[in-house]
């Protein structure tokens, strides 16, 4: 009995640690995508000749240099209200609870904030508890936490902005074939891991090419071919079948949802991205195994 209550114990201590990692993916969210286009606006100034400290003539005939507001980063500036810039004290910041202490409003303003805060918080935690649950308190549970905090960034960011950071999959990708080197990731070895990877990516990669010559458009971006080659070699070559089957049955059925109700985007464009990490978080939780088993898919 008290092995279990002590691993139970561990679990909890283990989302509590994903409540406060998932205030911190609620910034990594918000914010990844704005520094990208930031660094990617001085890369086009730099090639136009057009820095954005560019010297200006001063009243005197001089040359002055304009100041460029301060960069933004992942821990800078503090956060703050939206609406009002009233910066968020700490103790309005305690993931769940100040949401429900402050009934989801700015403490300065009164506007309301947004449900999508409090639930990427519980659902790090509930997603961290279920990893040390299962592999318990070693380097395979923080490898798959560590997995799963960032398949939800991903999934959030491809959903707000149709981007699927570097910054991240490079990352993910690099994690799951060192997991399966360091052989942390029970299952799956790295001659598994490294084909996972390379049929993620060559898979998708040809889908794209065949549907770009059939139709002359882009069905998807080069981040899913990186994303899908992250979940390869983390679950191995012989899950890459019910994920992609699962991810574009969920995708398709979504995207006829908010066609029906007429709330696609402009361009009728559904980024795949949250398809294919929703399936992936789904077998992490099932059990590859067991879940490829269960779909008569096992290779």
């Amino acid at each position: 009995m008290w092995p279990e209550l002590s691993s139970m114990h561990l679990a909890w201590l283990g989302g509590l640690l994903g409540l406060m990692i998932g205030s911190f993916l609620n910034v990594v969210i918000h914010r990844l995508p704005l520094i990208m286009q930031a660094q990617w606006a001085r890369e086009c100034a730099e090639l136009t000749a057009q820095v954005t400290t560019a010297v200006t003539p001063g009243q005197s005939g001089q040359s002055v240099l304009t100041q460029e507001p301060a960069p933004l980063s992942l821990s800078l500036p503090r956060s703050r209200c939206p609406h009002c810039s009233h910066t968020i004290a700490w103790h309005e910041n305690i993931p769940v609870l100040s949401y429900l202490l402050l009934r989801g409003k700015c403490s300065a303003c009164g506007t309301a904030y947004g449900l999508r805060y409090p639930l990427v918080e519980f659902f790090t935690g509930v997603l961290f508890y279920d990893c040390v649950l299962r592999w318990g308190a070693n380097y395979s549970a923080m490898a798959w936490c560590g997995f799963s905090a960032a398949l939800l960034t991903l999934a959030l960011i491809d959903w707000d902005t149709t981007l699927l950071p570097d910054e991240i999959t490079l990352p993910l990708l690099w994690g799951g074939l060192i997991a399966a080197a360091l052989q942390i990731n029970p299952g799956v070895s790295l001659i598994d891991a490294f084909w996972g990877a390379v049929g993620g990516y060559l898979s998708l990669w040809l889908v794209y090419h065949a549907f770009k010559l059939i139709t002359g458009k882009e069905g998807m971006g080069y981040g899913d071919f990186k994303l899908f080659a992250a979940l390869g070699a983390w679950f191995g070559w012989t899950a890459l079948l019910p994920m992609i089957l699962m991810a574009s049955v969920a995708g398709a059925a979504v995207g006829l949802v908010l066609k029906h109700r007429a709330q696609l985007r402009d361009d009728a464009y559904l980024p795949f991205g949250p398809f294919l990490a929703a399936s992936a978080l789904l077998m992490m939780a099932w059990g590859p195994a067991d879940f490829v088993r269960y779909l008569g898919l096992a290779l």
